[in-house]
């Protein structure tokens, strides 16, 4: 857990604290915003008002696997940042599970 601090005036007298998962789960509801991504979990770690992320991705196949991490990335930087306030210094990716759309058919033999 973390502090954000404010400077003490009228406008902003106090302080904020966010949690470690708080932020986890925050982006991991912004990971499922971009195409592609079916489910996501995301550890956060949250220092000084500094987010680092590690988010495991499930994607849909056949999603390009490197362009949908990068979105990834660049969607958690943006959307951590807008609804925390916290700056997102690394965001680490991996892939898990790709899944078909297509339901299995079971033949009879």
């Amino acid at each position: 857990m973390t502090t954000l601090t404010a400077q003490q005036s009228p406008e902003q007298p106090g302080l904020t604290t966010v949690a470690d998962r708080a932020v986890g789960r925050i982006a991991a509801r912004a990971a499922v915003e971009v195409p592609d991504v079916l489910d996501c979990t995301v550890t956060a770690r949250v220092t000084g008002g500094v987010a680092t992320l590690d988010a495991r991705l499930d994607l849909r196949y056949p999603a390009p696997v490197a362009s949908t991490a990068a979105s990834v990335r660049a969607h958690l930087v943006a959307r951590v940042a807008a609804l925390t306030g916290l700056r997102v210094s690394v965001v680490d990716v991996s892939v898990g599970v790709l899944r078909s759309d297509t339901p299995q058919v079971r033949r009879v033999q």
